[in-house]
């Protein structure tokens, strides 16, 4: 077998969505103002969860195929949900949304499937109460309500 090199390269490559940084850039556009446009968002269960939950937080978001737009509303305007937030399976969910709403100027409840019931939340928990959040969670796991209080310290 003889390997002869090639001597240019050309092309494209598209990498498929990351699912951390999906999960990141759907909440920090929902808190910044107006429309971003957040392209190759990656396709799983768990970034849908943030999807739902922004929702229901008052944030208006357009899918198509792997290209999301979502309409920001600024860090305060986020509105109070009607009924718990369902974060599914999402851990990241859970997590990241539990900082968000702690600052909120609303109350909020995060529930999450059986197994996420199970998860630990204390690491995101305990910090979060040292800067001033109120947040009850019997055993430190899901479901967790955040009592909104701003700001935080």
């Amino acid at each position: 077998m003889k390997i002869i090199a090639a001597k240019y390269i050309r092309g494209t490559l598209e990498l498929p969505g990351d699912k951390s940084i999906s999960h990141r850039a759907a909440i920090l556009s929902a808190m910044a103002q107006g429309n971003t446009q957040v392209q190759n968002f990656a396709a799983s269960a768990d970034c849908a969860s943030t999807l739902k939950c922004l929702e229901a937080l008052g944030v208006e978001i357009n899918r198509d195929d792997s290209t999301v737009v979502i309409k920001g509303v600024g860090k305060q305007g986020l509105r109070k949900p009607e009924t718990a937030l369902d974060c599914g399976n999402s851990g990241t969910t859970m997590r990241l949304l539990t900082g968000v709403l702690a600052g909120q100027n609303f109350d909020s409840v995060l529930v999450g499937d059986e197994s996420l019931q199970k998860r630990p939340m204390k690491r995101v928990i305990d910090p979060l109460r040292l800067m001033g959040a109120e947040i009850d969670a019997e055993g430190n796991n899901a479901p967790l309500r955040i009592f909104g209080k701003k700001p935080l310290r």
